[in-house]
């Protein structure tokens, strides 16, 4: 076990990372399909990830007060 393993910053990172990973790909392919609700249903759920990468940023800075102690 690291010592980055208790740290929680470092998950959420790495999971920001992966998450914005899967957004830029599911905006890639959005012009891979011509299929309106598959863009929809791909937009969407970028937008979602996209969101919660906005949440693990706001724990990391403790910006909003659930996230203080």
């Amino acid at each position: 076990m690291s010592p980055d393993d208790n740290n929680p910053s470092h998950h959420t990172r790495k999971m920001k990372q992966r998450l914005e990973e899967t957004i830029t790909h599911l905006r890639e392919d959005i012009d891979k399909v011509d299929d309106p609700q598959f863009k929809a249903m791909f937009e969407t759920s970028a937008e979602v990830l996209g969101g919660i990468c906005k949440a693990f940023e706001h724990y990391e800075q403790k910006s909003e007060r659930a996230w203080q102690p």
